[in-house]
């Protein structure tokens, strides 16, 4: 399944970047992830708990940045499995300024299998939907507080 959207970040690019390469950003703001542990260069193992309708249950996978170019877009790569299956992710994401902060726009694909597949398709893109929306609220809350923090210091 293919994924478009675009969301706005509060914030210069620069510190928009920074936010989305940063391990402990990404699990904070990433639903149900328990934990992104750096296993390489751009590389983090991922533990996660995830539910959709009546199915629920953990997974353990990669995620993985690539190609990346400061501060205007990188590749994020992200496979896990568990009992319920598997999800398999590949998405590009291209940072531009935006009027009052960064907009952050990805395209990629999405793939699924197990049992979660067989909840059907429109439910498991509207979750899909809703889950990349929540990591965005995440990360624009974050780089609220960011930003707040360092006027405060000035």
């Amino acid at each position: 399944m293919k994924l478009t959207g675009s969301y706005t970040v509060p914030g210069p690019r620069e510190r928009a970047y920074a936010l989305l390469q940063d391990p402990a950003v990404l699990a904070q703001c990433m639903p149900g992830c328990e934990g992104l542990d750096r296993i390489g260069e751009n590389e983090y193992a991922m533990r996660m708990k995830m539910t959709l309708a009546s199915i629920s249950g953990r997974f353990e996978g990669k995620v993985r940045i690539s190609d990346a170019n400061p501060p205007e877009s990188f590749r994020l790569m992200v496979e896990g499995s568990g009992k319920i299956g598997f999800v398999k992710g590949d998405g590009l994401l291209t940072l531009s300024p935006a009027h009052g902060g960064t907009s952050v726009r990805f395209e990629g694909d999405v793939q699924v299998g197990g049992t979660i597949a067989n909840v059907g398709q429109r439910l498991v893109e509207t979750t899909a939907r809703m889950l990349i929306k929540r990591f965005f609220d995440k990360l624009a809350a974050a780089a609220s507080v960011l930003r707040a923090t360092e006027s405060a210091a000035d």
